[in-house]
């Protein structure tokens, strides 16, 4: 392979003013493998809600606020073009595509990381938060925990599939649904919400209602859902009741951040039902209401919570991108419109998933 021309300088989207929606187009230098490491040339990210709360500072339960010059995202792609000391003998290589997650790197030894919870590993880097993230053209990554892209996934795909999808499946698997069950996904005509409808209906054979505002539901039902709620009419419950026999679904997955839809979630679920958490509201934290004990012990149902998917999950997840089974909704952006994008999230207008291009 003929020599990679590396420059010494590149564009990168900053937070300029943590605390507000603001981001600024910087050039910053590029940065050296070190030992393990390996430097990615940076082609597409996806912008992920979760984003759009680091740079607000909108989680009350983030250890320390955001700082100022923080480079954001968590879904890059991009290709290795050079590989730090000691990673000789990696799986990856220079010329690979490979992509960045919320969780950059692990320490792989803590009790979580050794029972495959790579989400909450006690020592783990987060990619765009106090870690240089992936709205940038260069980024550092493990050799041994970046993830590879199936050469059938174009890029631009692929991005959103490293938060918005192994996120969503790791909370189909987790749930423990089995096929032909009713699945509810809260906010299913969002950026993970549209992909777990696919996953669920297409790649899971379950049964799946999708509730989101109105304006959303040809893209849920396009996703692969048997039916639509539009939660602005009220009744979510006595509609689910009437779609599942009126009994409930057996998995309720909260993929939105809003506590309306977790104050909501336990009277949409039957007897043996399972709520998952996996949106994070902002603000000051919520308790789940109506999680009464003395109903969830009469009727058996439980509450699980699920923040990333871990290395296997991740892979299997763009396998199901690689067979067709998945794809993302999303619309192609440049860089200098990252703060019109945030924008639009914050306002609740974005229909599945933004993806930047961050070439020149």
């Amino acid at each position: 392979m003929a020599d990679v021309q590396i420059p010494k300088t590149y564009k990168a989207a900053v937070y300029d003013n943590p605390g507000s929606i603001s981001t600024k187009i910087e050039e910053l230098p590029t940065p050296e493998p070190g030992p393990g490491e390996v430097l990615i040339n940076l082609t597409h990210s996806g912008v992920c809600h979760s984003d759009l709360g680091v740079m607000t500072n909108g989680w009350a339960a983030l250890p320390a606020p955001t700082q100022k010059g923080q480079v954001g995202g968590h879904e890059g792609v991009g290709k290795i073009v050079k590989m730090g000391p000691g990673t000789e003998s990696s799986a990856v290589k220079v010329g690979d595509r490979v992509g960045v997650k919320w969780v950059s790197a692990r320490c792989d030894s803590c009790p979580p990381c050794l029972e495959g919870h790579d989400g909450v590993c006690l020592n783990q880097k987060i990619s765009g938060y106090y870690t240089p993230g992936t709205f940038q053209q260069y980024v550092l990554g493990p050799a041994n925990y970046v993830t590879p892209i199936p050469d059938g996934v174009d890029s631009a795909d692929a991005a959103p599939m490293l938060c918005a999808g192994v996120t969503s499946y790791a909370a189909l698997k987790k749930s423990g649904a089995q096929a032909g069950q009713w699945v509810i996904v809260m906010g299913a005509g969002g950026g993970l919400g549209h992909i777990a409808v696919q996953l669920a209906a297409r790649g899971m054979a379950l049964r799946v209602i999708g509730i989101d505002h109105g304006s959303k539901r040809q893209l849920v039902l396009d996703s692969g859902a048997e039916h639509f709620i539009d939660h602005t009419e009220g009744k979510v419950d006595q509609e689910v009741k009437k779609i599942t026999g009126g009994f409930g679904a057996h998995v309720a997955l909260v993929l939105t951040a809003a506590n309306a839809a977790y104050a909501q979630v336990m009277d949409l679920l039957r007897f043996g039902g399972t709520a998952v958490c996996v949106g994070i509201p902002e603000g000051e934290p919520q308790p789940i209401a109506k999680a009464f004990p003395q109903t969830m012990i009469a009727r058996e149902q439980r509450i699980i919570a699920v923040a990333v998917g871990n290395r296997r999950e991740a892979i299997e997840t763009l396998e199901f991108a690689a067979r067709g089974l998945v794809k993302s909704h999303f619309r192609v952006e440049k860089m200098d419109k990252l703060t019109e994008v945030f924008k639009e999230m914050h306002e609740a207008k974005l229909q599945g998933r933004v993806v930047l291009d961050l070439t020149d």
